[in-house]
């Protein structure tokens, strides 16, 4: 599901990426939105790389109120029974956006 928008295109790997760009990530996680601090020349550590890019304040209310609507929703939500049928199945991998 990792998705990465720079600007108004969708980013692919041969994309560069200059300080100062801002990025939409999807993933497992949910949605945020990256500044572009810095560059490394070489590929390192995790540690390193997020002093590369901050998430956006906005981003970060965002997903903080998606996460509380998450919770909310998950007590009212009854549990499927048995595994999805076809249609089902098509239906999630639509709302998913795949």
């Amino acid at each position: 599901m990792g998705r990465v928008v720079a600007g108004t295109a969708v980013a692919k790997a041969s994309r560069d990426v200059h300080v100062g760009d801002r990025l939409q990530v999807k993933n497992a996680s949910g949605e945020f939105e990256i500044e572009v601090l810095g560059l490394s020349s070489v590929r390192g550590p995790a540690a390193k790389a997020q002093e590369l890019y901050r998430e956006t304040e906005e981003s970060k209310a965002a997903r903080a109120k998606f996460e509380e609507e998450k919770k909310m929703m998950s007590q009212f939500e009854a549990l499927p029974v048995g595994r999805p049928s076809k249609k089902q199945r098509r239906d999630i991998q639509k709302w998913r956006g795949r």
